[in-house]
């Protein structure tokens, strides 16, 4: 089991079988409006990490990203294995030009 599959587990585990003074618990109570406030003020603080050049706190940071887009995908039912599917699907592109996924915001 990588790191990536351990704190998912722990993710999930913490959501099944919720512990007393759990910081997981406490956003799984908290709900999808918060869990998601969580993800863009980590997103954002590695975002001014990176800028800053400071490559520990860069770091730091990610795996603070990361573990909130754990507890989203927890919150959503969506699983670590769908993830790895559709990375999976997009290495196999080839050539320089990628189709991206477009949203038209007119609608």
């Amino acid at each position: 089991m990588d790191a990536f599959e351990a704190l998912y587990a722990t993710v999930i585990d913490r959501k099944e079988n919720p512990s007393e003074g759990s910081y997981t618990r406490y956003l799984f109570d908290k709900g999808l409006d918060k869990i998601l406030k969580k993800v863009g003020e980590e997103c954002a603080e590695t975002i001014i990490a990176a800028k800053n050049g400071d490559n520990g706190e860069t770091v730091y940071e990610i795996a603070d990203l990361f573990y909130h887009i754990m507890v989203l995908m927890a919150a959503s039912d969506i699983t670590l294995d769908e993830v790895k599917a559709e990375l999976s699907k997009r290495s196999e592109k080839s050539g320089n030009l990628k189709e991206f996924h477009v949203t038209d915001k007119n609608t």
